[in-house]
């Protein structure tokens, strides 16, 4: 298995969990629609959906960490990476890497097992007239950490890449903003064709001119 194919196991990984659990969001407008429906209109507000509700945010926020890491989706300053070389940029990563994100989440996997194991030992139930068992999402902290932690290593091995290179290495490609906005303008019946290629086309310039920012101004 080469390097490309290595890094893309890893984003292939990290892109099926986080699409996975993007699943909640349906489950979780779902709930709150039918919630407010009953709390207002039925006067029978549930007493559990306000912990389910977070739980499920929750689980999302937490799952959806490793995927947005592999689209390198995560903020950071980029007043002095953006100007910078890939290989500058690539060593920069490394140190961070090292020096806060493995500390960081080795430490939220290993405390999150711990938190976990205390939960499950009790059986651990929410505080309200309907409880609902904690444990299974209190599961989901050092899997997350997990998750996390073989994408930031995918991502330091990518760094190494680049530092032999001079260039960093693709992603796995996924749907972008530019692809909706393409395919919202094609369809449109309230714009013309003309109008409809031009915006595309500018569209793609300033998405184009962004990454040629983000990666030291090449594209």
């Amino acid at each position: 298995m080469n390097s490309q194919s290595l890094l893309h196991t890893a984003d292939s990984i990290s892109t099926w969990v986080g699409k996975t659990v993007a699943w909640l969001i349906v489950a979780l407008m779902l709930m709150v629609v039918i919630e407010v429906f009953k709390r207002y209109a039925l006067n029978a507000p549930t007493a559990w959906v306000f912990d389910a509700s977070n739980m499920m945010y929750g689980t999302l926020f937490m799952l959806g960490g490793a995927y947005t890491l592999s689209q390198d989706g995560h903020v950071r300053g980029d007043f002095f990476y953006g100007s910078a070389q890939p290989r500058t940029q690539a060593w920069l990563d490394v140190v961070l890497y090292f020096v806060f994100f493995i500390p960081g989440v080795i430490a939220l996997t290993w405390a999150g097992w711990n938190y976990a194991a205390d939960s499950w030992a009790i059986h651990e139930q929410t505080f309200n007239a309907d409880p609902l068992p904690l444990y299974p999402f209190k599961s989901v902290i050092p899997f997350a950490g997990l998750i996390v932690l073989m994408q930031g290593l995918a991502e330091i091995f990518r760094c190494i890449v680049c530092i032999r290179t001079g260039e960093w290495t693709p992603r796995l490609k996924d749907a972008e903003e530019i692809d909706v906005v393409e395919q919202q303008l094609s369809g449109s019946t309230l714009v013309d064709a003309e109008a409809a290629r031009d915006a595309i086309a500018n569209a793609k310039n300033i998405d184009e001119s962004a990454h040629q920012r983000a990666k030291g101004g090449q594209a």
